[in-house]
């Protein structure tokens, strides 16, 4: 499907009515029969797998429509054209939905298996970057992105929960592309959640530390953070601030992260311990952080403010950590780490682009701020802009984790992306130019296109995209491109496809004009000739070719005589009554052949046929003329082929003379056609060949149109092998395309 053919899935979640609760109960109740008792590769339950993704997505704040279409998809899996049962039934954004996904899953299974085949680090890190390239393209309808996300969470959790061991290919791609993409999504609920149960399964003996270590510090712990939690409330409704506090959870894979890399014990971890605090509004989070800092005293180097400079995903929250006060008969003080947002601040960090899906009330700040007053269609482009730029970014944090890994290969570096008008996004090649966009977009719209603009400012074609940008491109109604377009000096086109696309278009080009001339030629052919009655598609058969353009084409590059044309309008006299004849062998003199004997047919005058002008050793065939002996042709020879189509009964075998000709000094004409860019001296050139070679040259023909000449030399030579070497040393000649005997 074409960029500008994508379906708006945002558009559709975000226009969510209390009509898509019938839609999804509806999409169940389709799927049941298709899922139950089926099992996946995964040896997952269907149908389970499918309700576990929609509980998952339900949880993320994702509209009925997406959870319906859950459903579909996985009931698409089961259908024998899945698309269009699902159009049909539900419509065409659930059918391009099914296909899309079914696509991808496609891609992720072929990538495993690769990575099964070839387990070494460049071997994975190869099939790890085809799943995520192609969820980014795939990422046009966003959609697909939490579908796959939430199915991923959902598959980790079943091995967990069964106990069963999780392949590593698995295991590798959730840790290393789905959690990293839900985290630039901000959707931390699944990227913490995922992030876990991939550690659990590819570093068990890790995990099981982590995991015991948190046991047994459990009760210390949690009596602390409930004391801290309470300190924590009475202060805060001391200052006039109505808050939730909760504690967070721990993630083992964040704590084993930070220990790693900072080469710290479990001990010295400080958000171990973590308290959340939620409020009504901006001012309140910098209130109860002034609150918390007269409480407790504050660690230095300790702080973050990611509601003044929020982080590239839109995370927003305040992080401190704070030394706790003695418990009384316990521990004693100890860092605990607070973190203090708004609802919406709270809500975006647990299911990002999720939630600001279902703010879609007039007012209401949607993803990254964009708010739903205004132009909807506008309003619709920039959100998707905004969730994609997300997207550019996690492509960006995977070529430095690549770069870190792998430093030599770059192989993230050789493409970019950038968006059109309406938020789509576009994959190019690193350096491409406005026009390689256009291509990408549309073949004809490359061959038009005259103008373009990036972030909205007039640029010259020639210009260098880089990620991240929105291109427009400008065009002319009808035109074509320019051969400038082909010179890579000039630095209009980096894309191999688009240059295949220009260079396709000059050909055709160069192709009609040839017909065009060939067309001429061959009508005004049959205006001498009376027969402009005559269908050419019909003459075209008759002559061996499939159309019409196909003989106007070989006619227009002087590849096919007009003389056979005029043989087949003009066809040969009925032969005279056979005579008595006896058998003689002929030599060429007066126009008669040499050294060539007619078989079984007594004395008999042959002549060489001046259309295709045989000579040994070439199989020969001999056509009965009237009032002129046997004609010997070429057995390939067109004209001769048409002869005996009408009259087979007066075709005779004929042979050479099996003696040398060569020693009885015996010469044959014969035509060599020469085709060659034109330029002064070309015919003194080649007419040095001929001399040098002891060729004699009896006939010259030249032509020459828009620098190219077409030549055909009659030369005379006593055996064909001899012209094949002379041909050879013709071809070598200064602008010399082809050199052949005709």
């Amino acid at each position: 499907m074409s960029t500008q053919e994508v379906p708006l899935p945002i558009v559709e979640l975000m226009a969510d009515g209390p009509e898509t609760a019938v839609h999804l109960a509806k999409a169940r109740a389709f799927a049941e029969p298709l899922l139950a008792s089926r099992h996946f590769d995964t040896d997952e339950d269907a149908l389970e797998h499918a309700d576990g993704v929609a509980d998952i997505l339900r949880a993320m704040g994702a509209a009925p429509s997406l959870q319906a279409a859950v459903y579909l998809v996985y009931a698409g899996e089961f259908l024998s054209d899945p698309e269009d049962v699902v159009t049909q039934a539900f419509g065409p954004s659930y059918g391009h939905l099914v296909s899309h996904t079914r696509k991808l899953v496609q891609v992720q299974r072929h990538a495993r298996g690769a990575m099964a085949e070839d387990p070494g680090a460049q071997g994975q890190a190869d099939q790890l970057e085809l799943v995520r390239k192609m969820l980014l393209a795939f990422s046009r309808d966003l959609r697909v992105v939490l579908l796959r996300l939430a199915s991923r969470l959902q598959t980790l959790r079943h091995y967990a929960a069964t106990k069963k061991p999780c392949p590593p290919m698995l295991a590798r791609e959730a840790q290393q592309i789905f959690a990293p993409l839900a985290n630039r999504l901000g959707i931390w609920q699944i990227k913490w959640e995922m992030e876990d149960l991939a550690f659990r399964f590819l570093e068990p003996e890790q995990y099981k530390r982590i995991a015991s270590l948190l046991d047994e510090k459990r009760v210390e712990r949690e009596s602390r953070i409930e004391a801290v939690r309470c300190q924590l409330i009475e202060t805060l409704a001391q200052g006039g601030i109505t808050a939730q506090v909760h504690g967070r959870p721990k993630h083992i894979y964040s704590i084993w992260k930070k220990m790693r890399g900072k080469q710290l014990e479990f001990a010295r971890v400080l958000d171990v311990s973590a308290l959340r605090v939620i409020v009504r509004s901006v001012e309140e989070c910098y209130a109860a952080l002034g609150r918390v800092h007269e409480r407790w005293q504050p660690l230095p180097d300790e702080f973050d403010d990611y509601i003044a400079r929020p982080k590239s995903n839109g995370y927003q929250s305040l992080h401190t950590v704070v030394l706790s006060d003695p418990v009384v008969g316990g521990p004693a003080a100890a860092p605990v780490e607070i973190q203090i947002r708004t609802l919406v601040m709270h809500e975006h960090a647990e299911s990002g682009v999720a939630a600001h899906w279902a703010y879609k009330e007039a007012g209401t700040k949607g993803y990254a701020g964009v708010s739903a007053a205004g132009d909807f269609e506008d309003r619709v482009a920039l959100a998707r802009r905004a969730v994609l730029h997300q997207l550019l970014a996690w492509e960006r944090d995977a070529v430095q984790a690549v770069a870190e890994t792998i430093p030599a290969q770059g192989l993230f570096e050789d493409r970019i992306y950038v968006f059109t008008p309406q938020g789509n996004i576009v994959e190019l090649t690193a350096g491409a130019t406005p026009i390689d966009f256009a291509y990408s977009l549309h073949t004809d719209l490359g061959h038009r296109c005259r103008g373009a603009k990036v972030d909205g400012v007039m640029v010259p074609l020639q210009t260098a995209l880089q990620s991240g940008q929105t291109v427009e491109v400008s065009a002319i109604k009808e035109g074509g491109p320019s051969m400038d377009w082909l010179n890579p000096q000039l630095g209009y086109l980096r894309s191999a496809r688009a240059r295949t696309k220009v260079r396709a278009w000059f050909n055709a080009r160069a192709q009609q004009e040839t017909i065009a001339r060939g067309r001429d030629a061959v009508e005004r052919l049959l205006q001498r000739e009376g027969r402009t009655a005559l269908k050419l598609d019909t003459l075209a058969e008759q002559l061996g070719f499939e159309h019409a353009d196909a003989l106007f084409e070989k006619v227009g590059k002087d590849e096919y005589p007009l003389r056979n044309i005029e043989n087949l309008l003009r066809p040969p006299a009925p032969p005279e009554e056979e005579k008595e004849v006896v058998i003689r062998r002929s030599r060429m003199g007066d126009g008669s052949s040499a050294g060539v004997l007619v078989v079984g047919v007594p004395s008999l005058m042959t002549q060489l046929s001046r259309c295709c002008r045989p000579a040994p050793p070439d199989p020969i065939r001999g056509y009965v003329t009237r009032g002129k002996g046997v004609a010997v042709h070429r057995a390939d020879c067109p004209s001769f082929r048409q002869m005996a189509l009408q009259a087979a009964e007066r075709v005779l075998a004929v042979t050479w003379d099996g003696e040398d000709h060569v020693a009885d000094g015996v010469l044959y004409p014969v035509n060599v056609s020469i085709l060659a860019a034109d330029r002064q001296g070309l015919l003194r050139d080649i007419s040095e060949v001929f001399t040098k070679e002891k060729i004699n040259v009896t006939g010259v023909h030249t032509q020459s149109v828009k620098a190219r000449a077409w030549m055909t030399f009659t030369v005379e030579v006593a055996d064909v092998a001899r012209l094949t070497t002379v041909l050879e040393h013709v071809a070598q000649v200064p602008g010399v395309h082809s050199a052949r005997r005709k």
